[in-house]
């Protein structure tokens, strides 16, 4: 084999390595988020730049907020037997993440550079904080990922996709009413994430709100989120088929505190199934959302 063909074939393992880093499994909040202010009555389809703000939220924007949440989680990774797949994220070595940080720069630059261009200065300065939040979270002396329960609420900053959709695609505002319910639902994401971590974050000294007060305790506040996402959606916006979704993922959530895993963690197969079913809700969930235009249009 030529020197060429080991050069391509390393850059080809690093180049996945970093789609790992990216985590494709969780994708969907982003793409769910950046969904959410399109209507059907518009051929939204049609234009590039929805689908260029679309390949942005998918690998770019999620290679910044797990590639700068790898770079410095090395050790509760290591321990972390979910990781080291395409759906929950690399296991990648030390060597290759010190890499990360200018490899983001690199990946992120030029859209900066053309959505400033297309949409002004409010978007450079969306992106930047976008940027920003992420750094505050990952990094000293700041390191709100390890300030429970500060951990959650920074999780709003997903919800800043949906304001960059707004302003790429020169959309209406979404209403407040639907900026609350996605925050829920960027706290109950992140929550899902903590209790299946619980045991390498503990083996690695990682505080998080869920180390803290337990795998039960965690469930029940995670319980909490959806009953409240719950009402949101059937009262405030009478979406009863997004309701129903969540209404189905409660019952399920309280089979598992009381009758199925109770205190006990899940498998790495168990977690993976999870996570399928996830993506699989996600996918149904956004093309109801899109066809039916609810979240849109509150009641209340």
């Amino acid at each position: 084999m030529s020197i060429f063909c080991v050069r391509k074939k390393i850059e080809l393992i690093n180049f996945l390595k970093d789609i790992k880093i990216s985590r494709p499994g969780l994708w969907f909040p982003t793409v769910w988020i950046y969904l959410v202010p399109f209507s059907l009555e518009t051929s939204f389809w049609e234009q590039p730049i929805f689908w260029i703000g679309l390949f942005f939220v998918t690998f770019p924007l999620n290679y910044l907020v797990y590639g700068l949440n790898d770079y410095n989680d090395i050790a509760s990774d290591k321990v972390n037997d979910r990781k080291g797949n395409f759906l929950f994220g690399a296991k990648a070595s030390q060597e290759h993440l010190t890499k990360v940080p200018k490899k983001i720069a690199l990946v992120l630059l030029p859209f900066i550079i053309y959505f400033t261009f297309l949409s002004g200065v409010y978007m450079l300065l969306l992106l930047a904080f976008m940027i920003v939040i992420n750094i505050i979270y990952n990094f000293k002396p700041f390191r709100i990922k390890e300030r429970p329960p500060f951990e959650i609420c920074i999780q709003i900053g997903y919800v800043f996709t949906a304001f960059f959709s707004v302003l790429l695609n020169d959309l209406t505002m979404i209403p407040w009413q639907t900026i609350l319910y996605l925050t829920l639902f960027a706290f109950q994401a992140h929550i899902a994430g903590e209790i299946m971590d619980i045991e390498p974050d503990r083996l690695a000294n990682k505080k998080t709100t869920a180390t803290l007060i337990g795998r039960k305790n965690t469930k029940y506040l995670m319980l909490v989120l959806l009953l409240l996402e719950t009402y949101i959606l059937a009262i405030w916006f009478q979406d009863y088929i997004l309701a129903g979704f969540l209404g189905i993922f409660s019952i399920w959530l309280l089979l598992d505190v009381f009758v199925f895993f109770k205190e006990k963690p899940y498998s790495v197969a168990q977690m993976k199934l999870f996570g399928i079913a996830m993506n699989l809700s996600a996918l149904a969930s956004m093309l109801w959302a899109l066809y039916s235009g609810k979240l849109l249009h509150p009641v209340f």
